[in-house]
């Protein structure tokens, strides 16, 4: 029975292949009846053969009456889906042990859709209405079980509107990915002091390190709160930061060759030095192996940072 996977799978791949943006048509869109819907066509049956049975045309009237409404509700279910597009959007890198954040567009180009259900069961779906000719945006949440790119695969999205006796489904893969750092996990971390091109010129100052400190200055945008100098603004002198220098060719170096054991255990510990670092403004290097990133300090430098600790080591580390 292994193989019924893998056959729809290739199956689904030929009739809705992968696309970030995608239209529900009858092609691609599937219908039954639900457990509910089963029950009714039983009772329907069961109410046919008791008009067969005693010749009752009222009977005869009642079961095809509600034969109809089955007939109507298959149409009306299957419209509900048809032409809503669905449209991949962005999502935010998280770490290990949080919840993914991936965002799904639904867009109505004519009449309204009402109660469609979208996500993938592991997660439970998610139920809205898309109103007629609006847009409806849905952040959908996953688990995340290691780092690296998340790809969830193909999303369903289903409507058991109106009568919840049918559900009209369908499975597309919009290509949503996000990405997963490593979990930041505090520990004794070494550091090593990264290497400059001009050494024997001696260190020079630079603004914005933690080692010396020169003073205060007025508070610029962008300055770290924990810098404030709060007794002199008691004193009615404004906003004062404390102001640190640091040493070049002195800045702290995160080594994966300089930590033992595990390697999921080393990149969670160079993650949390990277935040550490980054919330105090230290510009500091990374060493993974034979690439080095850096020393540079700003949120681009953590993010570039973050982003090699996730992907290292990974055969899939390119994105999506």
């Amino acid at each position: 029975m292994r193989f019924l996977p893998r056959f729809r799978e290739r199956w689904l791949l030929r009739r809705i292949p992968p696309a970030s943006s995608v239209r529900l048509d009858q092609r691609r869109i599937f219908i039954m009846p639900t457990a509910v819907g089963v029950a009714f066509v039983v009772a329907l049956l069961l109410m046919l053969v008791a008009a067969m049975n005693y010749q009752n045309s009222l009977a005869y009237a009642l079961t095809f009456l509600l034969g109809s409404v089955f007939l109507v509700a298959i149409v009306h279910t299957w419209r509900n889906l048809a032409g809503l597009v669905l449209q991949a959007g962005g999502s935010t890198p998280v770490f290990l042990g949080e919840q993914a954040r991936l965002q799904v567009r639904l867009e109505s180009r004519g009449r309204m859709h009402q109660a469609v259900a979208v996500g993938w069961p592991i997660s439970g779906l998610q139920l809205t209405d898309v109103p007629a000719g609006g847009i409806r945006e849905l952040e959908l949440m996953l688990p995340t079980t290691r780092r690296g790119w998340l790809r969830p695969g193909r999303l369903r999205v289903e409507s058991r509107f109106p009568l919840g006796i049918l559900v009209a489904w369908t499975w597309v893969d919009l290509q949503l990915a996000a990405l997963i750092y490593p979990q930041p996990v505090e520990g004794e971390l070494p550091l090593s002091a990264g290497a400059t091109d001009d050494e024997s010129t001696g260190a020079r100052i630079q603004g914005g390190g933690v080692d010396d400190y020169q003073g205060l200055r007025s508070w610029q945008p962008g300055d770290s709160r924990r810098r404030l100098h709060w007794k002199a603004f008691s004193r009615g002198q404004g906003l004062l930061v404390k102001d640190f220098a640091a040493l070049a060719g002195h800045e702290p170096l995160l080594d994966l060759g300089l930590l033992d054991g595990d390697l999921e255990a080393r990149l969670s510990l160079l993650c949390h030095g990277v935040i550490e670092l980054s919330a105090r403004q230290q510009p500091f290097a990374l060493r993974l192996e034979d690439r080095q990133i850096g020393p540079d300090s700003g949120q681009r430098h953590r993010d570039e940072c973050l982003r090699a600790l996730a992907l290292f080591g990974l055969l899939t580390g390119k994105a999506p």
